[in-house]
């Protein structure tokens, strides 16, 4: 019974650690303080490409090799990176769309965010989110 406890805990603190490991940010103007991960998904797959007040979504992601990248993904999309980057093979194969622009560092995808009034992104928990605002993602 302890040891269920302690695996109950430990994989609370997983989840609650995986949820924290990134922060989604959008242009300061923009009028949304929260959204779902569906809709999060569905902005970053591109599936949906127009914020509530009509302006279009310009999502960023991160490089396909950032660790914080894999977290976004997992918990936007349940899906990994691989799979994500295999769903835009497909669509860029057949000629219906093209991926979100990919920046290296979260400097550069909070300037990418500040410049662009519909961009969406992410950044490390610990990244510097001054000019933009972060959004809470619900599940």
């Amino acid at each position: 019974m302890k040891r269920l406890i302690i695996l109950t805990v430990l994989v609370s603190v997983a989840l609650a650690m995986q949820a924290q490991s990134f922060r989604v940010v959008v242009n300061s103007n923009n009028p949304v303080v929260s959204i779902t991960a569906r809709d999060a998904s569905d902005y970053f797959l591109k599936k949906e490409t127009k914020w509530a007040n009509g302006q279009t979504v310009v999502p960023v992601d991160l490089s396909p090799k950032s660790s914080v990248r894999e977290d976004f993904s997992t918990f936007v999309h349940g899906k990994s990176v691989a799979a994500i980057k295999s769903y835009w093979q497909q669509f860029v194969f057949a000629g219906k769309g093209t991926p979100p622009i990919e920046k290296n560092t979260d400097a550069e995808v909070v300037e990418f965010v500040k410049k662009n009034p519909g961009a969406i992104g992410y950044v490390s928990v610990n990244a510097d989110v001054s000019g933009v605002k972060v959004i809470t993602i619900n599940k």
